[in-house]
């Protein structure tokens, strides 16, 4: 079976949204039409690409636990590389996100659908608490922002960033030591510093949500052209996938060491 170790090393280490979202992108975009961002017109471009996600990921799973696991996480690969590109595309071609978006969700589909069944079929009913964990942590981090009990500041998305980057670095690093042999214990074991760490890196991709939430909000009020809508929920979803699997690989560790 194949090793998707170096890929998990390196989907969501790179493909963040803090490089995606940011405050500079609102302030160098501006409406020339009457449609404009809207906060009820980013949910529904986020829920419709949420919906492709899973779509494609029951089909790779099936695929995986059906017809052949190989194939399905060649598959995951596949479409992790496939998705890596669109990603960089839709960030420098922002115009281009009401479409590119779908494939992205369609392709990260197919990739997590081949890793959450490799992990189900190892760790029973992980992928059930890992979705489940996911969407409380979203939850509890909009409710923090909602009521302002967690603002945005300057400094505090300058501190998310910052960190976002260090952990793409890491990632990195990891990947590219993979190659020759090396890989890093405090990483990729399941010793109480890999969990802790690990921890640390899944709170980070928490905390990216924040600037998610802030940069839907700011870009409704400040009339975003419409199609940021789906360049918003494209980001969001990249947040979302990078703390599921975190959440993933963490939830593996802990049933490791039991």
């Amino acid at each position: 079976m194949i090793d998707l170790q170096k890929y998990l090393n390196i989907d969501y280490g790179v493909i963040m949204s803090s490089p995606v979202l940011g405050a500079n992108v609102i302030n160098d975009y501006n409406a020339t039409d009457s449609k404009v961002m809207t906060i009820s017109g980013t949910i529904s471009a986020t829920l419709i690409l949420t919906g492709i996600l899973v779509i494609f990921g029951m089909v790779n799973a099936y695929i995986f636990f059906s017809v052949n696991p190989d194939l399905s996480l060649k598959i995951a690969i596949g479409g992790a590389i496939a998705a890596l590109i669109i990603a960089l595309i839709i960030t420098f071609k922002k115009n281009l996100a009401p479409t590119l978006s779908l494939l992205y969700a369609a392709l990260e589909g197919l990739t997590l659908g081949g890793i959450s069944a490799s992990y189900s079929s190892l760790y029973q009913g992980i992928v059930i608490q890992a979705v489940s964990i996911t969407v409380l942590v979203l939850i509890v981090m909009l409710a923090l922002y909602s009521f302002r009990i967690i603002k945005v500041t300057a400094k505090l998305r300058s501190v998310i960033i910052s960190a976002t980057l260090a952990v793409a670095i890491l990632y990195l690093v990891s990947f590219g030591l993979s190659f020759f042999g090396v890989s890093l214990p405090f990483l990729q074991g399941n010793s109480l510093m890999a969990i802790g760490i690990n921890m640390v890196i899944a709170g980070i991709a928490s905390f990216n949500l924040l600037l998610d939430f802030d940069f839907i909000e700011k870009g409704s009020e400040q009339n975003m052209p419409k199609y940021f809508e789906w360049y918003a929920g494209f980001g969001l979803l990249v947040t979302l996938v990078w703390l599921y699997l975190e959440i993933l690989k963490l939830l593996s560790k802990l049933r490791k060491r039991n």
